[in-house]
């Protein structure tokens, strides 16, 4: 089974520890780390080279060449598809999203 290479930008990471701080300044410690955790878990299996994604429905992310994919329904991950690696751009509350 092939996969390919995930880049994880910067802005991706400090929004997945934003969330987790926040989770965790409400007294929730395991529920922060084990969302960060899954989200990650999340991101790395995007690179299953057997799977396509579709580009996404926001207009201008879809200009860009973006693909985009629900994460539990609450956010979203926003990532270039290259064939031998992934860059990830974006993990964004959903309702930020406008189209």
């Amino acid at each position: 089974m092939g996969f390919r290479k995930i880049v994880i930008r910067e802005s991706v990471a400090e929004s997945i520890a934003g969330i987790s701080w926040y989770l965790e300044s409400e007294g929730l410690l395991a529920t922060a780390e084990k969302f960060s955790d899954d989200a990650y878990d999340f991101i790395a299996k995007l690179g299953d080279i057997h799977k396509g994604y579709r580009v996404c429905r926001d207009p201008e992310r879809a200009l860009m060449g973006y693909k985009c994919i629900p994460y539990k329904k609450k956010y979203t991950v926003v990532f270039i598809e290259l064939e031998s690696e992934i860059i990830v751009s974006e993990f964004i509350l959903s309702k930020r999203i406008y189209w």
